[in-house]
């Protein structure tokens, strides 16, 4: 991934910019060979220009090289003759490379890189020139350049005007900015609740933990009541005083759960709503024509979804193969929609989906990626309509090895429209007036496919974690019913292994290709990462090897070894926690987790742009008509991969705080009530419960677990008296009681119950040795726990 450069200190210890330049904005660059008062070469004015677009006025250049009289309208022919040639281009009153950045820019800030840097791109940038830069935004201090005056500071989503330079890091980024001034303020909209006042108007409770009181006057309501959750813009900011504001619109009561969803879509600043150009692309599309396809309407190909999927972006079909030099081999295939064919690069879709990333999943809606036009009608592999794909045919052996695979674009037409219940009650026996008919034709071939495919995957030995996922069930009027952990069922391996397959396919035909492409990538577990575990596991008698060449297989063993005893859960907490996040990037390292060498995302590409990407550089490679990568992606395949990991990580975090959020409203009624939870995590301030049946997690603060002096343990992840030796390590069950629910913050508060447990005989040793971790102190009674949980 790319890499912003650093502030960092000369040689002296002065402060330098990222640029590596003391107390100045232009990056150091080698020096160009100029003698003084002659006119410089055509190489040189353009090289000159791209290293300091600040001066690539004709003024600044004559004056940069000395010109004087007769040189100077030389150097103003040169300069013409290269805009002629389309070498240079006028942007106001300065010239620039084409495809470069003029010296002051307009940019949106769209997201953070790995390093929490803000990186921006062009408000406006010719479609004809393909992906717009990034830029990494340079934030000063408070007290501006050269300590005077006050330095403006953005934030993601703000429109900022900027000072262009070229970045010394070659790696990164092709330029980096300074902030002259912020433009607009993330659409000028906060979020916030409305409480009313005495004689009219109101106050805006901020809904982030920085936010900032507001005053709303009574004019300005926008017909909010009291506990509504609204977006507001400033009306005034004196410099005395609370700011005051104007209600936008009203999102609904702070206690329903559309609200709820509302707060982190704005938190998190993920777009909602597609612009009209968007809308308008989509609506006009039309459906996929026949050109550069086979025609595979006659293929059975099924899809199986949740029951309440609205769209279907991947089918399956199995049988078994009839060559005879695959005795019991099986022939796989994936067809997955052709969402290339609609979405073009650097077409309105195209540039919404980047912004997007992927679709975001709540309890109470969907976030989409693309509009319903496209993502729930032309690409939604709907039973019985004609439907454009790319397919995968797999050929395997009996044994359960990929021997070969072969691509196609097709038209489809979708046998059946299945969810996974309904296909696991056919094969279980249990077919219904749908599944009867092709249970022997269909679904058994599958399974037995399945079955074959289990064999390679089983000497594989990917990461078998096999952590419960909740799910939240609502009622009708959007709040909580219950938290039910749904059956993994074969029906839902069946098609995640066949999904793996298909996307070690597309690797390895683009690697073979040599097509750029984005991988998904997952790092093994760091050195101090696996320290942490061994030291841990220790405690309970399991070993781990030691050295850096760990396999998936090794955690296998330690998930196996736990299998059945009462540690069970805390060890898979802890092998889950010791794992690298998996990410998308142009180069690639593997899949630790899976165990492959070669992986990329391609069968889902209604909701993920990285899907997306890798359909057009399938169909740009093998020669599949239009619709195919374009030079300038593959230039960007860095940055974009940058960008859809942070979009990625930013639904992921956006999902989580608004389970949270949902759990601590359902929740907040019953303050008082005991609950039977398991700890989940071990700090030095308190513990982390997780109440298995609501799917949430609160916050025990040390203070609360009693009279004794709690040591915190890290190697064994325990909280003990110093006095007593009873205590609490993580997995232990306990029972607690609800102390607060702050639903806004989606935080829960427990005192614990349930008395400390004996330690083990080594955690009574760490004490007499006397290693108490350093800075561990008693909190005062009433702390807090963290906003949004841990």
């Amino acid at each position: 991934m790319s890499r912003i450069p650093r502030e960092r200190t000369n040689p002296a210890g002065k402060r330098l910019g990222k640029t590596g330049r003391a107390g100045k904005d232009a990056p150091a660059v080698e020096p160009l060979n100029i003698v003084h008062g002659a006119l410089p070469s055509r190489e040189v004015i353009l090289r000159f220009i791209a290293d300091h677009p600040q001066k690539a006025s004709k003024r600044e250049l004559a004056k940069a090289f000395g010109l004087k009289g007769d040189s100077r309208v030389e150097l103003k022919q040169m300069l013409q003759e290269l805009e002629q040639e389309g070498m240079l281009q006028k942007s106001r009153k300065s010239l620039i490379r084409p495809g470069a950045l003029p010296p002051v820019t307009v940019l949106d800030i769209t997201t953070r890189d790995k390093d929490g840097d803000l990186i921006g791109r062009p408000a406006e940038w010719p479609e004809d020139q393909g992906v717009a830069p990034a830029v990494a935004i340079r934030q000063q201090s408070p007290a501006g350049r050269q300590g005077k005056g006050k330095a403006p500071v953005a934030g993601l989503g703000d429109r900022i005007l900027a000072k262009i330079f070229p970045a010394i890091d070659r790696g990164g980024p092709a330029y980096t900015a300074r902030i002259i001034k912020v433009i607009d303020r993330r659409r000028g909209a906060s979020m916030g609740v409305f409480r009313t006042a005495p004689g009219g108007g109101g106050r805006l409770l901020p809904i982030e933990r920085r936010g900032e009181e507001m005053v709303i006057d009574p004019d300005f309501t926008g017909g909010a009541t009291d506990g509504d959750l609204v977006e507001v813009e400033i009306a005034r900011l004196g410099r005395f005083g609370l700011p005051r504001a104007k209600v936008l619109s009203v999102v609904g009561s702070v206690g329903s759960e559309k609200a709820i969803s509302m707060i982190a879509i704005h938190a998190h600043g993920i777009p909602h709503v597609f612009p009209p150009a968007v809308v308008a692309e989509a609506e006009a599309a039309k459906p996929a024509s026949m050109s550069h396809r086979e025609d595979w309407r006659d293929v059975p190909l099924i899809t199986i979804d949740p029951a309440d999927a609205k769209d279907h972006d991947d089918a399956v079909y199995a049988e078994l193969d009839p060559s005879p030099d695959n005795p019991g081999g099986v022939i796989v295939t994936v067809a997955i929609a052709d969402v290339s064919w609609y979405v073009r690069p650097n077409s309105p879709l195209d540039r919404e989906a980047l912004k997007r990333g992927n679709s975001v999943y709540f309890p109470d809606r969907v976030v989409p990626m693309l509009p319903e036009r496209i993502s729930n009608d032309l690409c939604s592999l709907k039973e019985g309509v004609d439907r454009p794909a790319l397919a995968v045919r797999m050929s395997f052996s009996g044994e359960g090895r990929k021997i070969g695979h072969i691509f196609h674009r097709i038209m489809m037409k979708s046998a059946a429209k299945l969810s996974y219940q309904q296909a696991q009650a056919a094969i279980d026996g249990n077919p219904d007036d749908q599944t009867g008919p092709m249970l022997e034709p269909i679904l058994k071939p599958l399974w037995h496919a399945y079955e074959v495919m289990k064999r390679g995957r089983d000497r594989r030995q990917p990461l078998e974690l096999d952590m419960p996922e909740r799910k939240i069930l609502l009622k009708s009027d959007g709040t909580v019913d219950r938290v039910v952990v749904p059956p993994r069922l074969d029906a839902h391996k069946l098609i995640e292994e066949m999904m793996i397959q298909a996307n070690v396919c597309a690797a390895e035909t683009l690697e073979k290709k040599r097509q750029p492409l984005i991988y998904r990538i997952h790092d093994g577990p760091t050195l101090a990462k696996q320290e942490i575990l061994r030291d841990f596991l220790a405690t309970l008698g399991i070993s781990l090897a030691k050295g850096g060449n760990m396999r998936a297989n090794n955690f296998n063993g330690i998930l196996a070894k736990a299998d059945g005893t009462p540690h069970q859960t805390m060890v898979s907490e802890m092998v889950l926690r010791s794992q690298s996040q998996a990410i998308y990037g142009p180069e690639n390292i593997g899949h630790f987790g899976l165990n492959l060498m070669k992986y990329a995302h391609f069968t889902s590409p209604i909701r993920r742009y990285a899907d997306l990407i890798v359909h057009r550089a399938l169909v740009g490679s093998l020669g599949f008509g239009e619709g195919g990568i374009t030079p300038d992606e593959e230039a960007a395949l860095d940055d974009i991969a940058a960008e859809i990991s942070t979009f990625e990580r930013r639904a992921m975090a956006a999902e989580r705080e608004t389970v949270d959020r949902l759990i601590a409203h359902h929740l907040s009624g019953r303050v008082g009530e005991e609950f039977a939870g398991r700890v989940s995590g071990v700090t030095k301030s308190g513990l982390f419960v997780a109440l298995p049946d609501y799917g949430a997690d609160g916050f025990v603060p040390i203070s609360t677990l009693g009279t004794d002096y709690f040591i915190y343990d890290e190697a064994h992840q325990a909280l003990s008296g110093e006095r007593t030796g009873l205590g609490y390590r993580l997995g232990d069950s306990v029972t607690v009681k609800l102390a607060e629910a702050i639903p806004l913050a989606g935080a829960l508060r427990f005192e614990m119950v349930s008395d400390g447990r004996e330690m083990p005989a080594a955690v009574r040793s760490f004490h007499k040795a006397g290693r108490r971790d350093r800075g561990q102190v008693r909190k005062k009674p009433g702390t807090r726990p963290p906003r949004g949980g841990h």
